[in-house]
Formats: structure tokens, C-alpha cells, sequence
């Protein structure tokens, strides 16, 4: 169930990410568009796999300590790889 929790909470940042103003990956336009509702519906799988693990408290905690280190990590690593500006 954690690993189960991860993926959904990596795949709901990249999905808020992805759905944002400020993605700097070119994108299929439905992901554009659509990426905010999954990467919330994504956010909730995750914290219901980690609760189901382990309880309310600590999974409440995991959820959102592996969520925001996601929504760190995938500006900087799209900064990396993105095209110099002009």
C-alpha cells in the first residue's frame, strides 16, 4: 500500500504540475487541460493507500511529505531540462 500511495501522490504532482500556467514541458493540451481534476482525484487515492496503511495520523503525514517533495522536485528538474529563455 505505501508504494501504491507514492506513485499516486508523484503522479498527482506531476498531473497539478502538468495542469498548471507555469509548465515548461510541451504537454498533450487534454493533460493541460484536465490535469488539475486528476491531480486532485490522484491526491485523495494517495492519502486514502497511505492512511490504509498506516493510520490516520502518520499517513496523513507521508502523503503530504512525499506530495510536496514531488511538487518540489518537478519545477526544478523541468528548469534543468527546459530550453534557455530568449
Amino acid at each position: 500500500m505505501t508504494i501504491a500511495g507514492a506513485i499516486a501522490a508523484l503522479l498527482s504532482a506531476f498531473a497539478l504540475y502538468a495542469g498548471s500556467g507555469h509548465c515548461r514541458w510541451r504537454l498533450p493540451v487534454a493533460l493541460r487541460r484536465y490535469g488539475k481534476v486528476a491531480g486532485l482525484v490522484l491526491a485523495i487515492a494517495s492519502l486514502a493507500a497511505w492512511i490504509a496503511a498506516l493510520g490516520v495520523g502518520a499517513g496523513l503525514c507521508a502523503m503530504l511529505g512525499c506530495w510536496m517533495l514531488a511538487m518540489v522536485a518537478l519545477p526544478w528538474l523541468a528548469a534543468l531540462g527546459a530550453e534557455p529563455a530568449r
